[in-house]
């Protein structure tokens, strides 16, 4: 029995021994770098030829690569802009230094998803205009939203800091419904507004690959919400972007004091993480917070508007709330509802006995007369005298007083600040597993979340 037994142990320990030999993996570090200027050369393929293990550099060109191949083994390093290298490894544990050398290709670049296949961009069947995470680096902007306002045929509209509309075809406002904005093959609408809100809820700004955008329409490729263009935004995958990677970006606003009494900072700050845990299975997290005082309308100018006699729409004149009574204030809202006192004055009927109705004006004029009879003024007119130049001012301004605009009252408005919470904050988190089915067939779940506090300009 204790000879069956100590084979049996013998027989497990020589598996394990003989399993953790088969399972044996090396792990191999080094760095991709321009062989002109020594620049690192970030998202560069590192792969072990023929077979599927594989990464991409990170940020600073770094790579990390493990494999069960026994040494040597061959290397292929290749991106676009540069030519392909391979590059025998005999000792793993050594630092490897690639030098690229770059190369100029026209026409090479590939569009992800412009239309639902990978194809050239030059062979695309619709306009494309692409952004890639460099340009997103490279632009002094508050968000990525930013850089679309530079690009041909496309008109963004600005209601608040953090949200942006932009459209490629017809007018344009805020939150257009019929602009598609697609996050990773995702619908960007907000849920009950039926429209995008831009960066608010979408990608980090580190996480950003590229976009695409495709002016005019596009309802042949992405349905309806296309009349006015699409734009398609991917985000970093984690097998090709490793790392931990933060960004901080400092501001200041209203320095001129003008909206508000002081200066106030602007913050944004974010970070992102992806690894690869196994030559099949990553993930990423990423997070970004953005706080900062928004602008706020205080033009309180008098807008001359509401007389098409006056034919002086979008012009201005003198006078506020406390000396015209008719006051719309530029950026007062709620002001632009007025009524006729005049008309009120003259029209409405006022019942002076049972089954007998007068105009206002006349029942004021009967009042007046009856309450000068009552308390005659000391040295003034007699009753009859008072009686008569009431008659007579009637009588002499009945035609002003039935074309006159002076009787029209506005109803009181309110201020932007009013309101509007102008104090703008933005919260956003974002993840994502990814599994490689095959070398052609990826899996991922990926999510996206977002809070906070933004304008939106549902008119004017």
């Amino acid at each position: 029995m204790k000879k069956s037994c100590r084979s049996l142990g013998v027989m497990v320990l020589s598996f394990l021994l003989s399993f953790t030999a088969f399972s044996q993996t090396v792990t191999l570090t080094g760095n991709v770098r321009s062989s002109g200027t020594n620049d690192v050369v970030p998202a560069v393929s590192v792969a072990v030829k023929g077979t599927s293990t594989g990464t991409f550099t990170d940020d600073k060109g770094n790579f990390k690569i493990t494999t069960s191949q026994k040494p040597p083994f061959t290397l292929v390093i290749s991106s676009i802009g540069f030519d392909s290298k391979e590059l025998v490894v005999n000792n793993p544990s050594e630092f490897v230094q690639v030098d690229f050398v770059p190369s100029s290709t026209l026409g090479t670049e590939v569009v992800v998803s412009a239309s639902r296949v990978p194809e050239r961009i030059l062979e695309s069947p619709v306009s494309i205009e692409r952004v890639t995470s460099a340009n997103i680096r490279n632009t002094p902007a508050t968000n990525y939203y930013d850089i679309l306002r530079v690009i041909k045929g496309v008109d963004v509209t600005y209601s608040s800091l953090t949200y942006a509309t932009p459209s490629t075809r017809g007018f344009n406002g805020s939150g257009n419904a019929r602009f598609n904005q697609l996050v990773d093959g995702m619908d960007n609408q907000a849920p009950g507004l039926n429209f995008s809100v831009g960066a608010f809820i979408g990608l980090t700004e580190l996480d950003v690959d590229n976009m695409e955008l495709l002016a005019g329409a596009s309802s042949a490729l992405y349905g309806p919400g296309g009349m006015n263009g699409t734009l398609l935004i991917n985000s970093k995958n984690p097998f090709k972007y490793q790392g931990l990677s933060l960004q901080v970006k400092q501001g200041i606003m209203h320095v001129d004091k003008k909206q508000r009494a002081s200066p106030s900072p602007y913050y944004d700050w974010g970070f992102r993480w992806g690894k690869v845990v196994t030559p099949k299975f990553a993930f990423k997290v990423g997070a970004q917070f953005i706080q900062a005082k928004d602008w706020i309308a205080t033009d309180e100018s008098n807008y001359l508007a509401g007389d098409a006699s006056l034919n002086q729409y979008g012009n201005t004149k003198a006078g506020d709330r406390f000396t015209d009574p008719n006051y719309n204030g530029v950026n007062v809202y709620g002001d632009e509802t007025n009524s006729d006192l005049n008309a009120l004055f003259r029209k409405t009927p006022t019942q002076v006995a049972p089954g007998v109705f007068l105009p206002l004006r006349d029942v004021i004029g009967i009042q007046a007369k009856q309450a000068y009879a009552a308390n005659p003024v000391a040295g003034g007119p007699t009753a009859a005298q008072f009686a008569g130049l009431v008659d007579n001012y009637l009588s002499a301004n009945r035609a002003d007083i039935d074309t006159t605009r002076a009787g029209l009252v506005s109803r009181t408005g309110y201020r932007e600040s009013d309101v509007v919470n102008n104090n703008t904050l933005n919260f956003r988190l974002s993840g994502g597993m990814y599994y490689k089915i095959t070398d052609n067939l990826e899996a991922s779940l990926v999510g996206y979340w977002g809070t906070g506090n933004t304008v939106y300009t549902g008119s004017d």
